[in-house]
């Protein structure tokens, strides 16, 4: 495991060749702009300065959802692996199959892998794909959630439970009742209510769920979507019940305007949401950031109530390298932190490494912009 210093810009210079990149979920008429951002050409043999190492290096991790519980951080990432699964436009060769659990005493602390915390094999209702997950705490009772398909292909959420926050965890037998979709993010407001947010687009299947009913309308991805024209498909809320096991309301989309008050539009690939949902508050505001898919920012948008709506603001984290960019924000003693994931360990979309960097407030609220990597020439 490597050592992290927040204080320093970790610098690893390394060749572009085998880092063909290709989509898990990507729409060329929609990707081919932002191509060269976050893939390189083989023949180029340009060198990247990377702002941060990655923090686990014996596998490949992906997705990291990071909280403080008690007086530790904990990091409850996705587990890329390698697979025989042919590549396509949605996502199958994301093929995890279990979930670890990563604990840290500091931000410049080693790095301790906790194993195995919960396996599909042990998921009832579950037939693969255990997407990025999250995990919340409540009453001394630690709770995971996480995304998988189905029986008949089709994502759901599900709920596993432990007694400490390194598990290991025993999934419900049933996901929640009426979730779909993917990356589920659980955020405690100060009252002490949870909120869950979730939805992806893509392979993610959000856009199937338009109608309130699952559109099985063929093998593409994309059918689905609204015109350019129309608001972008929406990202989901609901409070958690009393037990965390169920939602405890009927879902809500969540609206994300432009700052004349106007929703972003579904061809507004630059702003609109695609996926990796997550909420943090900060001076009385909360902020709602995601991933713009496709143009593989991190971007954010602020409002006066976890329900929204909330109002674009900018870019947190430009593209990394590799195709996907999922995140999350946390504070950990009295200082913020991103965490995401980029390709440098294996120059492969499919198997990502977690990384982390200190996130900076400005006095005005926004946020500064992050850039992860450079070309040196």
């Amino acid at each position: 495991m490597l050592q992290i210093n927040q204080a320093l810009k970790l610098t690893v210079l390394i060749g572009s060749s085998a880092l063909l990149l290709s989509s898990c979920q990507s729409n060329s008429n929609h990707a081919s702009e932002q191509e060269s951002v976050s893939t390189m050409d083989n023949s180029q043999q340009d060198s990247l300065s990377f702002l941060s190492q990655p923090l686990v290096t014996d596998h490949y991790t992906a997705d990291p959802s990071a909280h403080v519980f008690g007086d530790k951080l904990y990091i409850y990432p996705s587990h890329d692996v390698e697979t025989i699964v042919e590549e396509d436009d949605s996502g199958a060769h994301f093929n995890m199959m279990d979930y670890h659990v990563y604990s840290m005493e500091s931000p410049s602390s080693e790095i301790i892998d906790h194993g195995k915390v919960l396996d599909l094999k042990d998921i009832p209702w579950a037939k693969r794909q255990l997407w990025a997950p999250d995990a919340a705490e409540k009453n001394g009772k630690y709770y995971l959630y996480f995304p998988a398909k189905d029986q008949e292909d089709i994502f759901r959420l599900g709920v596993a439970t432990a007694d400490q926050p390194t598990g290991p965890f025993k999934a419900e037998p049933e996901p929640i009742e009426n979730s779909f979709s993917i990356d589920p993010a659980v955020f405690k407001d100060q009252d002490g209510q949870h909120y869950i947010y979730w939805g992806g687009i893509w392979g993610g299947q959000l856009q199937k769920w338009r109608t309130g009913k699952y559109l099985s309308t063929g093998n593409s991805p994309y059918a689905d979507e609204p015109a350019d024209d129309e608001p972008a498909i929406a990202p989901q809320v609901a409070k958690l019940s009393e037990n965390m096991l169920q939602f405890g309301e009927a879902p809500r989309a969540i609206e994300i305007l432009d700052q004349e008050g106007e929703p972003i539009k579904a061809g507004d690939h630059d702003r609109r949401f695609f996926e990796a949902a997550w909420v943090h508050l900060h001076n009385d505001t909360y902020y709602f950031s995601y991933s713009t898919g496709d143009t593989h920012n991190i971007a954010y948008a602020t409002g006066d109530n976890p329900y929204g709506p909330f109002t674009y603001q900018g870019v947190i984290l430009k593209p990394v390298m590799g195709w996907t960019n999922h995140h999350s924000i946390v504070e950990v003693e009295g200082e913020w932190y991103i965490f995401y994931h980029d390709t440098q360990l294996s120059g492969k979309t499919h198997l990502r490494n977690i990384k982390m960097t200190k996130l900076t407030h400005r006095p005005d609220g926004s946020i500064e912009t992050i850039t992860p990597m450079k070309k040196l020439k």
